[in-house]
């Protein structure tokens, strides 16, 4: 594995532990978020009506479960 993969990896790694803190803070805080942790755009109305505590927009939570799913976690 070379330096470029390795930094990639820690950035993912970065992301996921800012993710999951994010997460955490809503859920303790009770709400959810209006903005997308991941590109900060606006959470539309009707996904935040579906899942009040979602963190990100329907497109980067697809990302990230997509990531999730092709890394193992």
């Amino acid at each position: 594995m070379n330096e470029c993969h390795i930094e990639a990896a820690e950035a993912a790694v970065q992301r996921e532990c800012d993710s999951l803190a994010n997460r955490s803070r809503a859920v303790v805080e009770g709400t959810g978020s209006v903005e997308c942790i991941d590109c900060g755009e606006e959470i539309s109305a009707a996904r935040r009506a579906a899942a009040p505590f979602a963190t990100r927009c329907l497109a980067c939570q697809n990302h990230a479960e997509q990531s999730a799913r092709r890394y193992g976690r």
